[in-house]
Parts: structure tokens; sequence; C-alpha cells
């Protein structure tokens, strides 16, 4: 069985952030879960202080996990569900969003302990 992040670079209309952090958590997350393979998923809000300066395009990031044989088949379901009554699409999400799809090439690295 393949393994997959789908990462999500979202922003929400400008002044529309409750409205959206609202929609993604409570609504949105749960719409994605239902699509074949999606395992689990954690949003993430860009934090204030980073590594290096620079153009910061997006505020909100999600990770979904998932695990399935063929990633055509959700990303197609995805497509299908997008903006119908199976996924709605909040007013307050942006057209400024990007999506990506990352398989593992390495197991998971852990520091030894001390």
């Amino acid at each position: 069985m393949g393994k997959y992040n789908l990462i999500a670079l979202t922003n929400p209309v400008d002044g529309r952030d409750d409205e959206f952090n609202d929609w993604y958590t409570n609504e949105h997350l749960d719409d994605v879960l239902k699509l074949p393979g999606m395992v689990a998923a954690q949003r993430f809000c860009l934090n204030d202080v980073q590594h290096r300066k620079g153009l910061l395009e997006w505020k909100y990031m999600a990770i979904y996990e998932i695990e399935i044989d063929d990633i055509s088949e959700t990303l197609g379901a995805l497509a299908a569900a997008s903006g119908t009554d199976a996924m709605k699409l909040s007013p307050a999400l942006s057209d400024q969003r990007m999506v990506w799809i990352y398989k593992p090439i390495t197991g998971r690295v852990v520091r030894p302990a001390s």
C-alpha cells in the first residue's frame, strides 16, 4: 500500500480568518477524510518566527495522510467532490491556494535517546 502526504497551503479572504478557520476545522477536514485512502489530517498556522526572512505566501497549511494503492483514486475523488454538497467550499477561502502530493523516500528518522 502506498503512503502519501497531501500538503494544502491556503489563505482566507482578507478579514475572514475566523470564518475560514471555523469552516476548515469543523467542516472541511471531515469532508476530506471521507475520501478514499484518507487516514488523518492536521492543520498548521504560519509561525511568527521563521528560519529565514522572505515572502511567506500562505498563512495556513494542512497535512493529510493518505494510504492507498493508487493515489489517482484519492485525487479523482477530491476533484469530483470539491465544490459540491459533499465538500462545500467556504466563501472565506481565498483563491490563493496550492496543493502538493508527496510520498516518503526514507523511513522516519528519530533522534537517539541521550
